[in-house]
This record gives C-alpha cells, structure tokens and sequence, in this order.
C-alpha cells in the first residue's frame, strides 16, 4: 500500500533554512525564518518566560493529562488581552491548541461541521492557510490583499463579501500580515466589520502576532470591531512570537455564539475534533504562559519585552523606509507596514542572486523577516539589493 504514496515536494521554507545552515560564509544574512532577532541576531527565551517556568519547576506537581481542553486558566487569562470589552463574555469561550496552526485547523474543521462550503482569503497569505482549508476538504475562493501602492486592498474585501454567500467564510488577518506586513486601518476595519455582518458570512479571524506591530490594544483593534459587529465568529491565537515560544506550540482556539446556550455545543465538537487530532494540548508553554499572566511583576516584565521588540523592528523598518528607491523597487512602503514580514518585488533569478552571489536567504515568495536585519548587517543588506536589483 505504502508505495502508491508519491513524493511529496519539500517545504520551501524548511529547504531554505538547510540551505542557510549548510553556508559556510560569515556573512550570511538569513530573512527567511520567521521568528524574532535580537540586534545579535539572538532568538531568546524572554525573561518573563524564564520567571514562570522558574515558578513551574517548583510547584507543578504532576504532569497528568488535562484533556482535549488543555489548560483553561490560559486560556481565560489570555481573554482580557485579546477581546478587551468588545464582547459579552457569556458568548465566548475557548480552548488550548497547539500553536497558532492548530487554532486555525481547528477552526476550519468547524466551520465544515457547521455547514461552510467556501472559505475567502485575502491573497498573498500565510502558505499553511490554503494547505489547511484543502485538508479539511474546503473550496478556497482568493481576492487580493494588497494594491500595487502597497496599502490594503479593501475594494478587492468588498467585492469578495459582496459575492460571497451565508455558507462562505472569510479568513482575516488580525494584525501584522503575513507575509506582507500590509495591515487594514483602524477605519478601514471599521468598515469591514459592517461589511462582514451584512455579508452574513462566518469571520474566522488569525490572530498570530499581537502586540508586534503597535502595540497590545491596537493590534487587538480589528478583532474586536469584527466580534463586536456579528453574531458569531471563530478566532485563532498564537503566543508563539509575542511570547517566544515558538517550539512549545502555545496557541488558543475561541469561538463566540449568538448566545451563550449555543456555546456547549460548539466546544463539545472542538473537543471531539481536537481529541481525534492531537488528543491533548503540549501543557508546558501554556502553562508558563499562564504563570506571566498571573503575575502582575511578570506581565510587566513580558509587556516591556514585547515593547523591546517592537521598537527594534521599528526602527530596521524606518532604516529600510529611509533608502527610498533602489533600482525599481521602492523601500518607502516598508515603513507604514507591521510585524515581522515584508515582501519585496523581486524575480526568482534576483532571489537566487541573492543567495548566491551575497549570501542572503529569503522566501522565494519575496518574503523577508524584518528581524533578520541588524545594525551589522543591514547596509550589507542594502548593497546586495541594489547589486540584484540594476
């Protein structure tokens, strides 16, 4: 049986980071994986994260299963941050997922059990987005997100909605837009909110990068509008970059109702999907998580970490933004985009010149990490671009 399997083509971006391993040159620059840099070009274990497994170390007292659920005191500690005042508690609940990426598989494969047909998905998006909905079986309709002035496309939204259908979904980026760093306006958002509810259509909002691209209460803006404009929707969440806890897989699923007597239902079937998936949530990032939370010292520590992050990438993207046109490309919009990604419109040969000749890896989509660029090598960075670029 096992020889009818054909061969499946490399993840791109696991292909990358060997090739990126396997350089021998000093000066090799990596854009291309997504997590977070220090100016050292450091990935660290955020203090506040090391206090609470400090604290987890000394009181946990066993290690027994949680159920498909995982740990709900992070999951309701995390509430506050996420929705803020926006929605009637009653109507809401959640439940622990592995990642971000499990959140969002776990919200398609209920929307399929609800009776969705078609998901809505701005274009370019986060590769395992459209890897996930055709998993579950899912028809994928795109628009695009971006305009060639590099704002969002909210015309190419409208249009979708106007389309779409009571059995369509729309899948929406909450905050720092991956891969494109293009994010909607507060007005633009507000906009959309009214457009998503007389659309009729069920919201499934990724919230992956909170509190990286101006801050907590911002970055929770659209969410909020959305949740507070439609009757129900379902919202995926990762801790995994504004906690760093990329390897521990620390995301959340939450879905809100029309009223609170239709919330058991919904999260009894999350719970049979999530058992039938991965039977139990990893405890341990979660629970750390949870420790900061509960910790008014720690939530300090962790909301000047996050701080700390987002004023570096600022300036790399204000560094970027300052060297204006470079042969045809123009940087300038790099510096009103959010997050760790931005995209630059480069061909497949610039890209490979790029490695090859400079030592500098990115997606072969244009996507590069923000963070990967530090004060030793971001003129380097420059050089190279208008080296590929003519």
């Amino acid at each position: 049986m096992l020889e009818n399997l054909a061969q499946q083509p490399a993840d791109a971006l696991l292909a990358l980071i060997k090739l990126h391993n396997a350089d021998p040159r000093s000066t090799k620059i990596d854009l291309g994986v997504g997590v977070y840099r220090t100016g050292q070009g450091d990935t660290p274990v955020f203090a506040a994260i090391k206090g609470a497994e400090r604290k987890l170390v000394d009181t946990q007292d066993s290690k027994a299963y949680l159920g498909p659920e995982g740990d709900m005191g992070f999951v309701h500690a995390l509430k506050p941050y996420i929705f803020g005042n926006a929605v009637d508690m009653s109507r809401l609940e959640g439940m622990q997922a592995p990642g971000g990426t499990g959140g969002v598989r776990l919200a398609i494969d209920l929307a399929k059990r609800a009776g969705v047909k078609r998901v809505w998905m701005g274009t370019p998006s986060w590769p395992n987005h459209a890897q996930i909905v055709a998993a579950v079986g899912l028809e994928l309709k795109t628009f695009r997100h971006v305009t060639p002035e590099g704002t969002a496309d909210l015309d190419a939204l409208k249009a979708a909605l106007t389309e779409a259908t009571a059995d369509d979904a729309v899948l929406l980026h909450g905050c720092c837009h991956n891969p494109s760093g293009v994010d909607y306006t507060p007005a633009q958002w507000d906009e959309i909110a009214t457009l998503v509810a007389q659309a009729g259509v069920l919201p499934l909002l990724d919230l992956a990068y909170q509190g990286l691209g101006t801050g907590m209460e911002d970055d929770a803006y659209g969410v909020r509008k959305v949740l507070a404009a439609v009757p129900e929707a379902m919202i995926a969440y990762s801790c995994d970059k504004n906690f760093g806890l990329y390897r521990d897989r620390v995301g959340a699923f939450y879905a809100m109702t029309r009223d609170a007597d239709g919330l058991p239902a919904v999260m009894s079937n999350g719970a049979a999907i999530a058992r039938a998936s991965w039977s139990m949530p990893p405890d341990h990032g979660a629970a750390a998580v949870r420790l900061v939370l509960e910790d008014a010292s720690l939530t300090a520590q962790w909301l000047d970490e996050l701080d700390t992050m987002r004023a570096r990438m600022r300036q790399v993207r204000d560094k970027l933004a300052a060297a204006g046109r470079i042969g045809p490309i123009d940087m300038t919009p790099l510096g009103h985009q959010h997050g760790l990604f931005s995209m630059l419109p480069l061909s497949g040969e610039q890209i490979l010149a790029l490695r090859e000749k400079h030592g500098v890896y990115m997606a072969g989509s244009g996507r590069i990490n923000i963070a990967g660029l530090t004060a030793g090598n971001i003129d380097a960075f420059l050089a190279a671009l208008a080296d590929v670029a003519g």
